[in-house]
């Protein structure tokens, strides 16, 4: 994800994920993918959702946004 022309952002956690949420998103694409994905991530840090849910929800945000997402590929070597 680019923060800023130019700038990409590993974001590899829940924590990350959240910061980014609350910190950077751009103002004008906080629709309504964001809001949830805001509230999936804070639930994820309370233990009240997994993981796994507030990964696809920040990445249903950030395409609602129109913002870039590169994701991992698994690696072959880790079957």
């Amino acid at each position: 994800m680019t923060g800023a022309a130019g700038r990409v952002l590993n974001i590899a956690s829940v924590e990350e994920a959240t910061e980014c949420l609350l910190q950077l998103w751009p103002p004008a694409e906080k629709g309504r993918k964001y809001r949830a994905a805001r509230q999936v991530c804070l639930d994820a840090l309370e233990g009240k959702e997994t993981a796994k849910h507030a990964r696809s929800a920040f990445i249903a945000a950030a395409k609602e946004a129109d913002i870039y997402i590169r994701e991992r590929t698994p690696s072959l070597a880790n079957p």
